[in-house]
């Protein structure tokens, strides 16, 4: 059951909206401060009813001065409210780092998860821009995917966060075309929850999920206890170098996004070398708006998706050297590969599909 996000505790003052200068939005102390009252389940104690400081410090396993002190920072910026004097409760914005909120954000803010990991390469995100490289290794001793592998529980906190943000590609089953397709090889598939939501949708489909060992070990147990082990397989095949070759569809779904242009183009070289004359190579990624037309204003969507989008980013560039593109920069570099841009749809959950197919000599 999720719980919804409470009113403003009563009582809680109504102080007039402070100016956001320069000094405000640069400040570093409100970001972490959040990050340690998602780490330490502030919400999630407070609504059990740990409302006063002793009740509250001992559940969250804080010394209560320090929390005290915590709690009246973010008190000042109306992320808590204390309606009685050492009694705290929710505000609106703190209801968001329930556990239940359906946003999950504060498996995001949590320092003791994978994302706390992720949040402290920013620091060095000056060197990533000096660079133009990612920083991950500088700072953890590995690659963001070799220091990931290393450790069990962070793949685990990897992978519940990328059951999240795999909602973007919520619907591809349905809103894009697969009537003239047969066989689709979901490269990159991970544990295959993509392609079993398009299996699904489409019983005469096969599908392949293309990745690396571990991952397909994975897949294969996935595929199958979802009934589709008549349907669906999973092989390992290295995207740089192979895949399987001949089917009707390769789908790469929020993989170029983690690759520079170069990478990101021998990726598509080989789903070119693989796919057939009337086969396709789909793309489903969150893309970054293009340009308005001359005379038409950016729509206020337009502007939080640009405002999302360039955080996710930077986070490419600080972790992985990827980044975050539109639809005709897809296509540039699809054109590179041999591949021509044919369609795009937006899905449900905010990717969008791009179709691409081979181009004539």
């Amino acid at each position: 059951m999720t719980t919804a996000s409470p009113a403003p505790a009563p009582g809680a003052p109504d102080r007039p909206e402070p100016a956001r200068g320069l000094t405000e939005i640069a400040d570093i102390v409100t970001p972490f401060a959040v990050r340690a009252a998602a780490t330490l389940r502030l919400a999630d104690h407070i609504a059990a009813g740990r409302t006063r400081l002793p009740d509250l410090a001992e559940a969250a396993g804080a010394d209560p001065q320090a929390l005290a002190r915590l709690l009246h920072f973010l008190i000042c910026r109306d992320i808590f409210a204390e309606p009685e004097p050492g009694t705290y409760a929710l505000t609106e914005l703190a209801g968001e780092l329930l556990a239940d909120h359906p946003a999950n954000l504060r498996q995001w803010l949590d320092a003791d998860e994978v994302a706390g990991r992720l949040d402290t390469t920013f620091p060095h995100l000056v060197d990533a821009v000096r660079s133009g490289t990612p920083v991950y290794e500088k700072v953890h001793g590995a690659s963001f995917w070799a220091d990931l592998g290393a450790s069990p529980a962070r793949t685990e906190s990897f992978d519940r966060l990328m059951a999240q943000v795999s909602q973007s590609t919520r619907g591809i089953g349905t809103t894009y075309d697969w009537s003239d397709i047969r066989h689709v090889v979901d490269v990159g598939g991970g544990t295959g929850a993509l392609l079993r939501e398009i299996l699904q949708a489409h019983p005469r489909l096969r599908g392949t999920v293309a990745d690396q060992a571990g991952s397909v070990a994975e897949a294969r147990r996935y595929l199958a206890g979802h009934g589709l082990g008549d349907r669906a397989d999973a092989a390992v095949h290295d995207m740089f170098d192979h895949l399987p070759p001949g089917a009707d569809a390769y789908l790469l779904s929020r993989v170029l996004a983690d690759w520079d242009d170069e990478s990101a183009v021998r990726i598509l070289r080989t789903c070119a070398a693989a796919v057939p004359e009337q086969g396709r190579v789909l793309i489903a990624e969150r893309v970054l708006p293009g340009e308005p037309a001359p005379g038409t204003p950016e729509t206020a969507e337009d502007v939080a998706e640009t405002r999302r989008l360039t955080s996710h980013d930077l986070r490419m560039l600080v972790l992985l050297g990827g980044r975050k593109r539109s639809v005709a920069q897809y296509a540039q570099l699809a054109d590179r590969a041999g591949l021509g841009l044919t369609a795009s749809d937006r899905l449900p959950g905010g990717a969008t599909v791009m179709e691409f197919r081979p181009l004539r000599p």
